[in-house]
């Protein structure tokens, strides 16, 4: 049974990242955190496409590079599901990205690093 498109996916319309690259990001998180588990069936493109007012050929690119990468199969008559054995990232990977656009941004700001990892820490909430 195919998962309900609203509860899976949502873009960030104003990002910098493409809505392919949200959408592929958002569905690696989600088999990191063992939301989507192997044998799941995605939403098709066009209830993503729907749902979300985007392209449907923007959802296929999405879909077809997940199926490039191992994470993804598509089964004729059910549509794309999470590949039995998907090897999913590891959740601190998921974040390399996030962290690499606020170190670009604090190096562009000329912020210090101990400074920057300060306030890091202050908003996950620890204190140094």
């Amino acid at each position: 049974m195919a998962m309900h498109t609203a509860a899976l996916f949502s873009i960030a319309t104003g990002s910098s990242d493409p809505i392919y690259r949200q959408l592929i990001e958002q569905v690696r998180r989600l088999i990191a955190a063992g939301v989507l588990k192997p044998g799941d069936v995605l939403p098709s493109v066009r209830d993503v496409a729907l749902a979300l007012a985007v392209n449907p050929m923007t959802v296929s690119k999405a879909y077809n590079m997940l199926e490039t990468e191992g994470l993804l199969s598509r089964a004729r008559g059910v549509g794309m599901l999470v590949a039995e054995g998907s090897k999913p990232q590891g959740r601190e990977n998921l974040l390399r990205p996030a962290l690499e656009r606020a170190a670009a941004e604090a190096r562009q700001l000329e912020l210090d690093p101990d400074t920057v990892l300060q306030l890091f820490a202050k908003i996950l909430g620890e204190t140094k």
